[in-house]
């Protein structure tokens, strides 16, 4: 076989394969290139830009569709959102977000959560419970309960030790009735018509021998004489009046009479009334009143800084630290069973809040043909390839057929 015999067989094949190679490199070139339309004297070569850059707007749409079509479908989307809201991770986010807030609250500098709980406790206590408390209070039951458990185990069993009893009587005698209280109290009651019915009664109701007195001397000069002693000479009255405490020994006989002061001491059907007494009137207090008390207590304290307090004690406080994970399991619970009936119209509804579709079309669309490329390259690289070297492949069977029948016409 002489050189262009040998040329012939073998010329077809390796043509073939090249063109076949080549062939397909350029068209899948020309998929993504050129990048940009190509214009010679005004006019746009035909197939520029390449096939993707061109419709590249209607790719997006079509991902798109294919994606929310076939892939994130809401039954796919349901079971995504509860492998993700998995007790265990609603837990552990809870737990993360209870500790980032009370972080918060430790280098809050501006002291804005001391401020909004202050605000919230002004209006608990001034606003709301004032409100509830109307309603209540008109009830018949109204804390009978809790005033019937202070009467019996506060006041019922409420009976001054020696101590006490000295000092509110000693406290008696110095403040509230001191011989010139005592005094001006004898000058007040010793009238001119107190006296006359005083001396009258005296007269009438007196015999034997204090009858005698009583008409002989009578009262009324008497009474009046100690009446002008008590007006003219205060110093000595007063005096008097201490020297008759001490020698009646009046602060002891109180001392003793406070000490031994008790409901205990009183029968049993005494007592229920007195119990019924005071309920009846904290209620009746609490309806006509309640409301100013409370609104008026509330602005007389300083919200902020008991707010400041409750905030301080929290942070140090062991309790909270520790309770934090038991809330955020007992949180977590709730959100799975509350999942569980409604998370299907959850999805439906979060579905076109997210526009997903929208989010893929302007993605792709907003992606750059290189980048584009790069991206599809790099997940179908090798069956790009692949396509590549099929095409050398079929030239060259198809040069190799070509050979033959070359060979068999001659």
């Amino acid at each position: 076989m002489n050189l262009s015999d040998l040329w012939i067989s073998i010329a077809p094949p390796v043509v073939g394969g090249i063109i076949g190679y080549f062939t397909n490199d350029i068209a899948i070139k020309m998929l993504f290139r050129p990048y940009q339309p190509i214009y010679i004297k005004g006019k746009q070569l035909p197939f520029t830009p390449g096939l993707i850059p061109r419709n590249q707007e209607r790719l997006a749409k079509r991902v798109a569709d294919t994606i929310m079509g076939s892939l994130l479908t809401p039954s796919a989307l349901e079971k995504l959102a509860r492998r993700l809201l998995q007790p265990e991770r609603m837990q552990a986010a809870i737990l993360w977000l209870l500790q980032l807030a009370m972080e918060q609250i430790k280098v809050d500098t501006d002291k804005k959560t001391a401020k909004i709980l202050a605000n919230i406790l002004r209006d608990l206590l001034g606003e709301s419970l004032p409100k509830i408390l109307k309603v209540l209070s008109r009830r018949e039951d109204f804390l009978e309960t809790q005033l019937n458990q202070i009467f019996d185990k506060v006041l019922l069993e409420l009976q001054l030790t020696e101590d006490q009893a000295i000092q509110l009587s000693n406290w008696l005698f110095q403040v509230v009735l001191p011989p010139d209280v005592l005094r001006q109290v004898l000058i007040d009651f010793l009238t001119d018509r107190n006296i006359t019915i005083i001396d009258e009664g005296f007269r009438e109701k007196s015999s034997g021998t204090y009858w005698v007195v009583a008409n002989l001397f009578g009262l009324r000069n008497t009474l009046t004489r100690l009446r002008t002693f008590c007006l003219d000479e205060k110093e000595a009255a007063n005096q008097r009046l201490t020297e008759l405490i001490l020698s009646l020994a009046l602060r002891q006989r109180i001392q003793e009479w406070l000490q031994n002061l008790s409901m205990q001491n009183l029968p049993l059907a005494t007592v229920r009334q007195l119990r019924k007494t005071m309920r009846d009137s904290v209620r009746s207090y609490l309806q006509e009143k309640g409301v100013d008390l409370i609104q008026g207590l509330s602005k007389s304290i300083e919200w902020e800084n008991i707010s400041v307090l409750i905030l301080n004690r929290l942070q140090a406080s062991s309790v909270m630290n520790d309770s934090m994970e038991i809330v955020s399991k007992e949180l977590a619970l709730v959100l799975e069973r509350y999942l569980e009936r409604d998370l299907e119209k959850i999805v439906a509804q979060a579905i076109p809040i997210l526009n997903i579709d929208e989010v893929i079309i302007d993605r792709v669309k907003n992606t750059s043909p290189e980048d584009l490329e790069l991206a599809i390259q790099g997940i179908v690289k090798s069956e790009l390839q692949g396509i590549v070297n099929l095409g050398g492949i079929l030239g060259v069977i198809i040069g190799c057929l070509q050979t033959i029948v070359l060979l068999v016409q001659q």
